[in-house]
C-alpha cells in the first residue's frame, strides 16, 4: 500500500453517536481539572513553571487547579497559549459549571417564577 492511498482525513473514521442526558446528575467538570491533567500528563510542567510562563501567580493558578477560582477569559487565553489548547473550550466549561452552580443555589427562587405564557 502506498502512502498516497492512506487517508489522514478523520471524517473517514466511523462515528458513534452517544446519547447525552441532561442534566447529567453531577456538576460539570471544572476546567481547572482539565488544566491539571494537561499540565501533569501532557505538558510535563510544574505549577510553578506553568505560572511563571503564564505570568500569573502560583497561588492564582493553584486556586484554578483546585476548582476554587473560576477560569477567566484571561486565564483561558494564557493557558491556551502555554499548552496549545482552545481557550473557548475552557471558557465554555466554566460557563456550564457556573450555570449549574447558580441553578442549584437559586432553585427555590426559580421554581417560584411563573414563566411567560404566549
Amino acid at each position: 500500500m502506498s502512502d498516497d492511498s492512506i487517508s489522514n482525513n478523520t471524517t473517514d473514521l466511523p462515528t458513534t453517536d452517544l446519547p447525552v442526558h441532561w442534566p447529567i446528575g453531577r456538576a460539570p467538570t471544572h476546567p481547572g481539572e482539565l488544566f491539571r491533567e494537561i499540565l501533569d500528563e501532557q505538558a510535563d510542567l510544574s505549577v510553578s513553571e506553568a505560572a511563571r510562563r503564564m505570568d500569573v501567580s502560583r497561588q492564582s493558578l493553584h486556586a484554578v487547579l483546585r476548582g476554587e477560582s473560576a477560569v477567566t477569559a484571561e486565564m483561558a487565553l494564557r493557558f491556551g497559549r502555554l499548552v496549545g489548547g482552545n481557550p473557548e473550550l475552557y471558557v465554555q466549561m466554566q460557563a456550564k459549571r457556573d450555570l449549574w452552580e447558580a441553578e442549584r443555589k437559586l432553585q427555590a427562587t426559580l421554581d417560584a417564577i411563573a414563566p411567560r405564557r404566549r
